[in-house]
């Protein structure tokens, strides 16, 4: 398969504390990978580095096989990478059809000018494509948590991205919602999406990933299947001190 994302090396340094110590894992084309760990492992901060809201002290990223490390945030965006955030991020003043259709503006002056956005139609499909037909014109305050995930998640397919990146989308959740959100995860697989789902839940990411990588303390313990996973003692060691 084809590498999508490839993480080589990634070094990250907070004073005293390495978040991110020499870590190695790569995405292919048309999977969903699982970015596991306990509490604190690096997962977040990884996905920060992807994303360009921290520069790495060592190490490169490169997207469909281009160096990630000049570009800026916007323009990783451009080349088709999102995410979504652990805790989401609404504009609480506004309905979610208005949230949806601010995440589709041009990145110019130049573009809005020009109409290079979509109109009302398209971003009502994308709400209705992620399970949101009927709270459209709600305000968050009036939506579940598995309803702002499924927010957070259409903002980012607005972008038309091909990789998203999913922090703790199911962390929160009913056993139902986490279903609903396994299943749209793989109708959009499907479509051509592929996806890095964060978590430190085991279990949740069993029906939904391809593959998974392991971190503690930033760096690669384990890598394979799930149940390559679930039965690896240094990730049982690591989760449960085994």
């Amino acid at each position: 398969m084809t590498r999508l994302l490839e993480v080589k090396g990634l070094t990250k340094r907070f004073g005293g504390v390495v978040a991110v110590n020499d870590l190695n894992f790569h995405v292919d084309d048309g999977e969903i990978l699982g970015l596991m760990g306990p509490n604190g492992a690096g997962k977040t901060t990884a996905f920060n580095l992807i994303m360009g809201d921290y520069k790495p002290d060592a190490g490169q990223i490169s997207f469909k096989g281009q160096d990630l490390g000049p570009l800026q945030t916007y323009e990783r965006v451009k080349l088709g990478i999102a995410r979504t955030y652990q805790i989401p991020r609404p504009y609480h003043d506004l309905p979610v059809i208005e949230d949806l259709r601010i995440s589709t503006v041009p990145d110019s002056i130049t573009r809005c000018l020009r109409g290079k956005k979509r109109n009302i139609e398209e971003v009502e499909q994308i709400g209705i494509g992620v399970g949101l037909k009927d709270r459209l014109m709600k305000y968050p305050h009036e939506l579940s948590l598995g309803d702002l995930r499924r927010v957070e998640l259409a903002k980012s397919i607005a972008t038309d991205p091909k990789l998203i990146m999913l922090d703790e989308i199911f962390a929160g959740l009913t056993v139902h919602e986490i279903n609903e959100l396994t299943e749209l995860l793989m109708e959009k697989k499907k479509a051509g999406l592929v996806f890095i789902v964060v978590s430190h839940d085991l279990k949740a990411l069993a029906a939904v990933i391809d593959r998974a990588v392991v971190i503690q303390f930033g760096h690669l313990i384990a890598e394979g299947t799930y149940e390559e996973i679930a039965h690896d003692k240094k990730v049982k060691k690591a989760y449960f001190g085994m």
